[in-house]
């Protein structure tokens, strides 16, 4: 469920510059969140040479001797969210979630790391899990704690207009409920996933998510709301583009449904 965020990954990934050290004797009055900012010259060329490593890899162990480097500098987060940025494009849920982890040991309250996390954990939630329980307590801690703190810990880009926060925001909240719903889904609960993935695809109507619909689908068809899901099914279909593997599972669920609406028993 990562693949909605990327859009907004690049977007906020270029807002991530660094400020050098502050003047004391030219500050004004202080903004109303604290910026990030290196506390020497040498520290400012070294965050910017970090972070214009690509792969993330290289930018995880750019961040790796940044951080040793520079123990107490504000500005590792950037770093190590920048490594899960890039570990995002690669595909790499693995690592988008250790490197999430570190970003949020460092800040707690970083909204995109919160919500990757908390769906690359509900994502990859299985039964054979050995740590199932584990693994659904800390993705509906980190998805709750998104919702409760996006006004507060989301810091959009220094150029973004209002209308491009509010998108931003949305997406944020959309993926997190979109997290909550899945992991609910697994567990079996359906009704409260109906609930939680129809709360995320409300909030992403501009750039709605085949996948979204597919699970909000299976959640109304477990519940034995069929009409209802071969609507939702249908609308997976319309968006679904070019996702073969999806669009198979999608189409099989698709002819269940008709079948069922059909009043004639499933094959």
């Amino acid at each position: 469920m990562y693949r909605a965020l990327l859009m907004l990954v690049i977007c906020c990934g270029a807002g991530m510059s660094a400020q050098q050290p502050a003047n004391s004797s030219k500050q004004g009055p202080l903004p109303a969140k604290h910026v990030a900012q290196a506390k020497t010259h040498q520290e400012f060329n070294d965050y910017n040479a970090a972070y214009a490593v690509t792969g993330g890899a290289a930018v995880e162990k750019a961040a790796d001797e940044f951080a040793a480097k520079y123990p107490a500098s504000e500005l590792k987060a950037y770093l190590y969210a920048k490594a899960m940025h890039d570990y995002q494009n690669e595909n790499n849920p693995a690592k988008m979630l250790s490197v999430g982890e570190k970003v949020l040991q460092l800040d707690p309250d970083n909204s995109i790391a919160l919500v990757l996390t908390a769906t690359v954990l509900a994502d990859s939630l299985s039964d054979a899990d050995a740590d199932k329980q584990a693994k659904i307590a800390q993705a509906r801690k980190n998805a709750t704690h998104a919702l409760d703190t996006v006004d507060s810990g989301f810091v959009p880009p220094a150029n973004a207009t209002p209308e491009q926060v509010t998108a931003y925001k949305s997406t944020l909240q959309s993926m997190a409920h979109s997290a909550l719903g899945i992991i609910d889904l697994k567990t079996g609960d359906d009704a409260a996933a109906e609930n939680e993935l129809k709360l995320s695809t409300n909030l992403n109507q501009s750039q709605p998510d085949p996948y979204l619909w597919y699970h909000l689908a299976l959640a109304q068809d477990h519940q034995k709301k069929y009409p209802e899901a071969l609507v939702s099914i249908n609308r997976a279909l319309q968006i679904i583009g070019t996702n073969n593997d999806l669009e198979e599972l999608a189409r099989g669920e698709q002819k269940r449904l008709e079948t069922l609406t059909s009043g004639s028993a499933p094959k």
